[in-house]
């Protein structure tokens, strides 16, 4: 009986809520679903959402995970402890080929994509934004430098129908050739806008504080960048480089940087990872190519953290498998260091470079590029960024060889910077090795752009050492990073273009993408 009749009060309940239902007004039903207490995505205007995607590019995209295992590939660091970049350490493809290896990645990216997307529309007429040029034009360029990094790093990928939600959850799979005419409309598009001025942004721009000049600077940087990679497909392209260059720097372009960090509350990614893993440390790569040159750069890149001496060769299992095998650079105790988002040194090396390949003097570029590498040093070693113009703690026994406990910190780096200068060849190779060990800061991606273009060119000014490169099937090294998984399950055309079956992700050990002589 008692269950006879809770089923008679459950059934008058559902009649009750039926009536009740079919008594509610339209705009009853229209609120139900919606989320009070967050304002909805149409009312918000975009220079709230531009914070999120600067920091999201500069934290996740550009110094994340890709830069994590790419310090492998490029050797910039070395992959410590018994964990994934061990496993890329040892080029394991069950790791490095896997479409689950970089789908966090992956997916941040083209969320960031789709949130600029969105600004950009707000942006046209009738839109919340509509004649907020300057905030026009910073989502146009921090697409194109977003959809740089993907594209660079993936080859062939969605974007023309990618960015529109719902609309389209199985977009096409672009031609590289197509993406890079792309970025370089958005960045041209950029300029325009952000030539109009404009202060509707203001202090929501965590990167430049609203200053549209420093972001044209930005986006001619950019240009210079993208133009560059295109040199194996183009030999005539190095002058447009150096046009774009010069571009930058008329437009006051120092660097650009987040400089957001306290190393209290907020560490950057770099010593968040190092901290909560401990699973990265000084390459001997790095260390002996500054050894040879007796690179003042040296003493804060290899720093003693553990007790250890300069970790093995890297791809030594045994090495591998000690949790802390590894000395480490100085930054990575600093978690209040700035991290880049296109850097002073990398400029004036794309100068210097295009200008040895033309013939031209190189020499004035490459020494501005060293030197404020070798500043970028210094600044982000804990001794010299936290209790300001002192010696970085990795030279202080130099200090005091020298005898010149007197001069401030900022004197000594610059003097160092002159006499290492003046001691280096300027020379194509010599340049690439300077980048290279410039962007050993935190700048892995470009740096691995850079080695893929140059050996497209037959070039090999890096000698890369790790033994595992070359496995008992041929090459070990990846060429290019796979697809992200939530993409490959989901988008017929990225499954078929990463593959199925035992050959699954394979093609990144044998396809170059476009630019390096590749056909995606």
């Amino acid at each position: 009986m008692k269950g006879e009749y809770i089923m008679k009060l459950k059934y008058l309940a559902i009649a009750l809520m039926t009536v009740a239902f079919t008594s509610c007004s339209e705009d009853v039903m229209d609120h139900i679903n919606k989320d009070k207490s967050s304002p909805a995505a149409e009312i918000v205007s975009g220079k709230f959402i531009i914070p999120g995607a600067i920091m999201n590019t500069a934290f996740n995209t550009i110094s994340g995970n890709y830069a994590w295992y790419i310090s492998s590939f490029t050797e910039q660091e070395f992959g410590t402890g018994d964990n994934q970049l061990r496993r890329a350490e040892l080029r394991d493809a069950g790791e490095i080929a896997s479409s689950s290896c970089f789908n966090n990645e992956w997916n941040d990216t083209y969320l960031t994509m789709h949130s600029l997307w969105e600004v950009m529309q707000k942006c046209q007429k009738g839109g919340l934004d509509e004649g907020a040029t300057d905030l026009l034009g910073m989502a146009q360029v921090l697409m194109a430098l977003d959809l740089g990094i993907l594209t660079d790093l993936h080859g062939d990928i969605p974007y023309s129908e990618a960015l529109t939600g719902l609309n389209n959850l199985q977009p096409k799979v672009d031609k590289q050739e197509d993406i890079y005419k792309s970025i370089f409309k958005l960045l041209d598009d950029g300029i325009a806008n952000l030539q109009q001025g404009g202060s509707y942004v203001g202090e929501s721009d965590i990167l430049f504080g609203g200053n549209t000049k420093r972001w044209i600077g930005l986006a001619y940087a950019l240009k210079a960048r993208y133009k560059l990679h295109l040199y194996y497909r183009d030999r005539n392209v190095l002058g447009e480089v150096i046009a774009a260059a010069n571009a930058a720097i008329a437009a006051g372009f120092d660097e650009a940087k987040l400089d957001v960090f306290d190393g209290v509350t907020k560490d950057n990614p770099w010593t968040a990872y190092f901290y909560s893993r401990y699973y990265t440390g000084s390459s001997s790569t790095v260390a002996n190519l500054m050894d040879e040159r007796d690179d003042p750069r040296l003493d804060t890149y290899n720093i003693d953290f553990f007790g250890y001496d300069l970790c093995a060769d890297p791809g030594d299992e045994e090495a591998a498998g000690l949790t802390y095998a590894c000395n480490g650079p100085a930054w990575l105790d600093n978690g209040a260091a700035y991290i880049h988002v296109f850097s002073k040194s990398e400029l004036y090396f794309i100068l210097a470079e295009a200008k040895a390949r033309l013939g031209q003097d190189a020499s004035a570029d490459f020494a501005t590029a060293v030197k404020a590498s070798i500043l970028d040093f210094a600044k982000c070693d804990p001794g010299y960024s936290l209790l300001g113009y002192v010696y970085p703690l990795g030279i202080e026994e130099m200090v005091e060889e020298m005898g010149v406990e007197d001069m401030n910190g900022a004197e000594f780096v610059d003097m160092l910077a002159d006499d290492y200068i003046a001691s280096l060849p300027v020379t194509l190779e010599e340049i690439m090795v300077q980048k290279y060990l410039a962007q050993v800061r935190d700048e892995q991606i470009e740096a691995y752009n850079d080695i893929r273009r140059c050996k497209a060119l037959g070039e090999n000014h890096i000698a890369l050492t790790n033994p595992k490169n070359n496995g008992p099937k041929g090459n070990a090294w990846p060429l290019r990073l796979p697809y992200g998984n939530s993409d490959v399950i989901s988008n017929p055309s990225v499954r078929e273009a990463f593959g199925t079956g035992n050959d699954a992700g394979m093609y990144i050990y044998t396809e170059n993408v476009w630019w390096a002589g590749g056909s995606r």
